[in-house]
This record gives structure tokens, C-alpha cells and sequence, in this order.
């Protein structure tokens, strides 16, 4: 019987959640606020993990300022996954900010905007008999 996910898709998934955990409970960098796990992309060899995460505060400068704790934090948090995960390899982790989460809100913004200036201007113009 075929598995419904591949293993990296599978490890991928327990990674999120281990580092989720991780990040909540030892990176202490209460400046930065709330910092969610959004996705994480692994390689097929599992020795390389892309860790795309979000802030609750999108300011550029304090966006800049997470990655590059991430980044550096990373061997020790790799050090923790290791503990806390029964892997051959464990991925080496590159942490990217996510700006999906900022754009679809912007953009959902500005749908509602126009929605609402389109209803306005016809509610504004005179009706002809």
C-alpha cells in the first residue's frame, strides 16, 4: 500500500512542530514578539531544512534583526533537534521570513477598499429616469 506522504514530507511536518516548540520555549527574544512556524522546506537527502516563519510585528527593521538571530541560533537549535528527534541527519536549518501572511492581508485591504469607494461612488451618482 503506497504511504500518502513522502518521509521528507512527513519529517518535514514533525520538524515544524518541534521547532515551533523550540523557538517558543529556549529563543528568547521577547523584542520580536510572537514568531510562528509557517512552513518548512526539506530537502530530498533530509540534510537541508528551509524554515520560512512570520512575525506578529512587520516592521523591516525587526524582521532583519529575527532572521539574523534565527540564523545564528541555529546550530544550537539543531543541537536541540537532535535531542528531541530520532533522525540519521539532522537538516541544517536557514530561517526565511514569510511575507505571504503581510501580503494577503494587504491585499485583502485593498479589495476591501475599492469594494467600498465602489459602492460609495454609486451610491453618489444621481439616477437617471
Amino acid at each position: 500500500m503506497a504511504r500518502e506522504f513522502s518521509r521528507s514530507r512527513r519529517v518535514a511536518q514533525q520538524l515544524q512542530k518541534e521547532l515551533a516548540m523550540i523557538v517558543m520555549r529556549e529563543i528568547k527574544a521577547k523584542e520580536f514578539g510572537m514568531i510562528t512556524i509557517n512552513e518548512v522546506d526539506l530537502s530530498r537527502d533530509l540534510s537541508y531544512a528551509k524554515v520560512y516563519f512570520t512575525l506578529l510585528n512587520d516592521e523591516a527593521d525587526l524582521i532583519k534583526k529575527s532572521v539574523d538571530l534565527l540564523n545564528e541560533s541555529a546550530p544550537f537549535i539543531r543541537s536541540l533537534m537532535g535531542s528531541k528527534m530520532r533522525l540519521r541527519i539532522v537538516p541544517e536549518l536557514r530561517f526565511y521570513y514569510d511575507k505571504s501572511l503581510s501580503e494577503g492581508i494587504r491585499m485583502a485591504s485593498l479589495v476591501t477598499k475599492a469594494v467600498r469607494e465602489d459602492k460609495e461612488k454609486s451610491n453618489n451618482d444621481p439616477v437617471e429616469d
